[in-house]
């Protein structure tokens, strides 16, 4: 069987599924797992029996918060933004390791009494295949005791068939990148603080201004912060042309003179790098290093 034939196949599954379930809470983060999920569920299933449902908390990016309105507004679905509070809870803030559980305990919790307010039996997240077959995803414990539905994973979609599902529904979020939330960038062992994720989403804007005055925009950039300096991550490509074009220092020293006020490197983006302890002075592979502020 060709891939496009499996990848129908599962498509047909998810549909299935979904008319199943009759009425779910999409988790909705605006990404391309969970605009699949929504759009799967609007063709399945009435829309009065569907709600997207954003996790509105600081840890979520103002742009990609728009985003995730915008795009529900597209497909035709309700769209209800909930604020949750998980730097309330203390397993979060610590940062030991399991931080993703705490968030999604919190979240799907809150998405839980949404879909109970509102007749409907389920929650669903984009959970996929690929997800499952993961190391590390604590985000998953959190899920399964809280018996949140995973369709995608459950009709065998990888993120290489979601985003050609994305493609074959014509949805504008095939191509967009993978965009975690902005605790992801803190790294294992770092406390969560508002502050810290406040000045990883400003770092961030402030990276892609400076990088796009140079004529870069890279396609994955990410701000890490560490025990006590900052790593930016960018796409291979655009790590290149940084390399090449000598703006390493540059982009680093502007970075800790207008928002992180401590050294830092450049390094290819890589997913998860920060999930284990890093320690101090550390340095990308170029070995661009500035010293710390005082």
């Amino acid at each position: 069987m060709s891939s496009e034939s499996r990848h129908d196949t599962a498509a047909d599954e998810l549909l299935r599924r979904l008319d199943e379930l009759g009425g779910l809470v999409v988790a909705f983060s605006g990404g391309v797992d969970s605009t699949v999920l929504l759009a799967a569920a609007l063709r399945a299933l009435p829309a009065d029996r569907v709600i997207a449902a954003t996790a509105d908390s600081p840890s979520l990016a103002r742009s990609e918060l728009a985003d995730a309105r915008r795009l529900a507004a597209q497909l035709g679905a309700e769209h209800v933004t909930v604020p949750v509070d998980e730097l309330s809870v203390v397993g979060y803030r610590a940062n030991t390791g399991n931080r993703c559980y705490f968030c999604k305990q919190t979240m799907l919790t809150a998405f839980r009494e949404l879909a109970a307010a509102r007749g409907l039996r389920h929650v669903a997240t984009g959970t996929h295949a690929d997800d499952r077959r993961a190391l590390h995803r604590p985000g998953l414990r959190a899920a399964r005791e809280l018996e949140v539905v995973e369709p995608l994973a459950d009709a065998g979609l990888d993120k290489e068939a979601l985003r050609a599902l994305a493609h074959a529904w014509g949805l504008d979020v095939a191509d967009k990148p993978a965009a975690p939330c902005l605790a992801s960038r803190v790294a294992v062992g770092v406390p969560v603080t508002l502050q810290r994720l406040t000045t990883v989403e400003r770092a961030e804007t402030a990276a892609h201004l400076f990088l796009k005055d140079h004529g870069l925009r890279p396609r994955d950039l990410r701000v890490r912060l560490l025990s006590d300096s900052f790593r930016l991550e960018v796409d291979a490509p655009a790590y290149t042309d940084i390399v090449a074009r000598g703006l390493s220092a540059a982009v680093v020293h502007h970075l800790s003179s207008t928002v992180l006020a401590v050294g830092g490197s450049v390094a290819p983006y890589r997913s998860g790098s920060v999930a284990v302890p890093t320690g101090p002075g550390t340095a990308g592979p170029e070995g661009v290093a500035l010293p710390q502020h005082p």
